[in-house]
């Protein structure tokens, strides 16, 4: 049986974080949050108070920590911040879902020992950086501490990139509008010389470096940016009804982390708790390769034309690996 008393205490730790966490929090939040009552928030604050803490009341809006007060005592640089919230990230990728859920919660308690700019400056980089796929090889350099500051300030970047299409040096500057890592890690930027987003590989950079010069604040996103490219090109519509629940966990994870490079373009949320994803592609069968390990949980709703390409590649699949079976030497 759990002691009343003991729970009690895991809120009030709880609620202590939070408020050092958020500028404003309101009882009606803080009660749905921890699922209890108003009253009982109302006398878990009188209780932090009694204790020698120092919450404040906004009338009309709700509770606040007063500005300078920490527990505990321990100040992060900027820069150590924003490499915990990359380490947050990974760790949704590289450990089960237990694991990853401790470290949001050791996320929240980094943002409590934060000043209220650099708090404010965590929330506005957190959906500019996505792990998507986790990386082959490292980023390499310091290139990635510089974009993450050229996104945040708005500041152009001048580099020199290694383009894999022409095969040569060009010198590009960017205005950079967020970072993602799958497999490699990327910037997206605005191109200056191209006069459009561009998709740079951040190993494939040979020089980099931050200008004096600041941007305008641009409104789009990555996500902007992956749906334009999708309608950008002359495309197929595809839309997949999808039921996560019927795959492994970790299997479905790798269909959202990854549907981004086969031109997903947006999900339709169901209410029995499928998604329907609709996507704009150039080729059925590079789209059917990567759908055939979903197997059971995808059903095609359009076009029937990837129901073939799905039905010969495991057709293939099934001849090579069940109905032919080569003989390999054995040894003794």
């Amino acid at each position: 049986m759990i002691d009343p008393e003991t729970t009690r205490l895991s809120r009030l730790v709880a609620l202590l974080t939070l408020l050092q966490t958020k500028r404003v929090l309101t009882a009606t939040e803080l009660a749905r949050r921890f699922s209890v009552s108003r009253r009982t928030i109302y006398r878990d604050i009188r209780t932090l108070e009694q204790a020698g803490i120092p919450v404040v009341t906004q009338e009309g809006k709700g509770y606040a920590m007063l500005e300078g007060y920490r527990i505990p005592p321990v100040m992060f640089t900027r820069e150590e911040a924003i490499a915990l919230l990359t380490a947050e990230k990974l760790a949704v990728q590289l450990t089960d879902a237990p694991t990853a859920q401790l470290s949001g919660q050791a996320m929240e308690k980094l943002r409590a020992a934060l000043r209220y700019a650099d708090r404010d400056h965590l929330e506005t980089l957190e959906p500019h950086i996505q792990v998507l796929e986790l990386a082959s090889q490292p980023a390499g350099s310091n290139a990635y501490q510089l974009l993450v500051t050229a996104v945040t300030a708005h500041r152009v970047v001048r580099l020199v990139y290694y383009s894999a299409e022409a095969g040569s040096l060009s010198t590009r500057e960017i205005e950079p509008i967020g970072l993602y890592l799958s497999k490699h890690w990327h910037v997206v930027a605005y191109c200056r010389l191209r006069q459009a987003f561009r998709d740079f590989r951040l190993d494939r950079i040979q020089h980099l470096s931050l200008s004096e010069e600041v941007f305008p604040s641009r409104p789009e996103t990555l996500q902007h940016y992956w749906a334009d490219e999708a309608r950008r090109r002359s495309k197929e519509k595809v839309v997949i009804h999808f039921r996560a629940t019927a795959i492994m966990p970790a299997l479905a994870q790798h269909l959202q982390d990854t549907k981004h490079q086969y031109g997903w373009a947006h999900d339709q949320p169901q209410s029995d708790g499928s998604v329907e994803m609709t996507f704009l592609v150039g080729s059925l069968s590079y789209l059917a390769t990567w759908l055939l390990p979903y197997g059971g949980a995808i059903t095609i709703l359009e076009p029937p034309k990837l129901r073939e390409h799905l039905r010969d590649q495991a057709q293939r699949a099934y001849t090579f690996f069940c109905a032919f079976q080569p003989d390999f030497p054995t040894g003794e």
